[in-house]
């Protein structure tokens, strides 16, 4: 008996999905990549901050260099796509993950971890989620089609709030007992439990026809169709505000909540933790509100819940209430807040952009969208880390907020995004 059916077994026979084992087997793959992304998430940032003494520039640099890969590959991942098998690229990638990622506790045993190390591994393991994450998305497209896409996502996030939160607490205690560099051991384990699954999916990958087009033609092709799409057009500025703002806000959080606030690295993983309830509560929320406003609407209310985020955070005070408590609380629920809104934001905004797309153009739609939003995150960062060098971190914090509440006001004022049905289809 599989695992899903021992946990649900009422549910997974009346449910076409939880019934279909390679779904299945993506699914686990998924929570796999999740727990440890999780993980990696905050021991990685950590490594910078608290064993390199990074500065804030530094900072925004190595956040930048995760996402400055979407501007140089994005567009040619998408001929690749389209052009070839998506399982053997998702493997590739998740096996360059793994090795790039267990580099870093080597080379800090070994006495070579640098900050240029880190700036290194950002750009292998950025590109890797451009071509791999790219190839994920039209996979799983291709494994259970656009109908239940919605139903796939809200799996997804149900498992990911599990992982959500498991994973920062036990990365709080591992970085805390083994340090932040060890603690990524764990992550390099699970690409490798998610390789295993992966290779098990027996559906068909098959490869698409030979194209005797020019790859810069069909970069062309794949641009034009998004700009003449309406919808698309409209996504694609929405996700390039969202990425910028909210990459300026990431590549400080960190920074800010140890040395501002002075949280370790156990009160921080803590409050990632709850964040861990509002990714439930998104997967909760996500078909009723749907339902009721639209995957736009929803669009525009996850926005709203990251701005909220973003505005608080850096109001909080250091030992707020008098101890170390209050501040951990106090982060908490900014990490609920902002987790809840990211999930409400992305899932529709992913599942909106694979319906509209025929298969022809999947794979550089994809890709061309993650172009055209992606860029904009380096710039988020880099911006973020000067602001804060030249001023203060609260304020370089304080105006990615400021940018968070123009592109909430736009999303929920855009008639394209805004008046999308919920059973839009290709």
């Amino acid at each position: 008996m599989s695992f899903f059916r021992r946990f649900f077994p009422k549910r997974s026979g009346s449910d076409d999905l939880l019934r279909n084992s390679d779904f299945r087997r993506y699914w686990a793959a998924s929570v796999f990549n999740g727990f440890g992304g999780y993980i990696t998430g905050l021991a990685f940032p950590l490594c910078a901050v608290l064993l390199l003494h990074a500065s804030p520039a530094e900072m925004g640099i190595l956040s930048a260099l995760t996402t400055i890969p979407a501007a140089i590959l994005a567009l040619p991942s998408g001929v690749i796509l389209d052009r070839n098998r998506k399982l053997p690229i998702l493997l590739g990638s998740k096996i360059i993950q793994a090795v790039s990622i267990a580099s870093i506790p080597v080379a800090y045993w070994m006495g070579l971890l640098t900050i240029d190390w880190m700036y290194a591994t950002a750009l292998v393991t950025g590109a890797c989620n451009i071509l791999g994450g790219g190839a994920e998305q039209v996979f799983l497209t291709n494994l259970i089609g656009r109908a239940r896409l919605t139903d796939a996502q809200s799996k997804f996030a149900a498992t990911d709030s599990a992982s959500r939160l498991l994973a920062p607490g036990i990365a709080g205690l591992l970085i805390q007992w083994l340090t932040a560099p060890y603690a990524m051991v764990v992550n390099a384990a699970t690409f490798l439990a998610s390789i295993t699954l992966l290779r098990k999916i027996a559906a068909s990958d098959p490869k698409p026809p030979p194209s005797d087009q020019h790859p810069l033609r069909d970069i062309g092709d794949g641009c034009r169709f998004i700009w003449r799409h309406a919808l698309l057009r409209a996504l694609a500025f929405g996700s390039a505000g969202w990425h910028f703002v909210f990459f300026g806000y990431a590549a400080l959080s960190v920074l800010y909540a140890t040395r501002e606030l002075g949280m370790s690295p156990g009160e921080l993983g803590a409050a990632h933790v709850v964040g861990g309830i509002g990714v439930l509560v998104s997967s909760m929320l996500l078909k009723s509100l749907i339902a009721r406003h639209g995957p736009g609407g929803t669009m525009a209310i996850g926005a709203g819940l990251c701005t909220l985020a973003f505005t608080v955070m850096p109001l909080i005070p250091a030992g707020l209430f008098g101890n170390s408590a209050g501040t951990t609380a106090a982060a908490s629920a900014v990490s609920l807040v902002l987790d809840c809104g990211v999930m409400l934001f992305l899932m529709p905004y992913t599942t909106l952009r694979q319906k509209v797309t025929p298969d022809a153009y999947l794979g550089r739609m994809i890709s061309t969208m993650r172009f055209l939003s992606s860029a904009t995150a380096p710039l988020g960062a880099l911006t973020a880390g000067y602001l804060a060098e030249h001023f203060t971190v609260r304020t370089s914090m304080g105006c990615m907020a400021a940018g968070g509440v123009i592109l909430t006001i736009a999303l929920a004022t855009s008639s394209t995004v805004r008046t999308v049905p919920q059973n839009l289809s290709a």
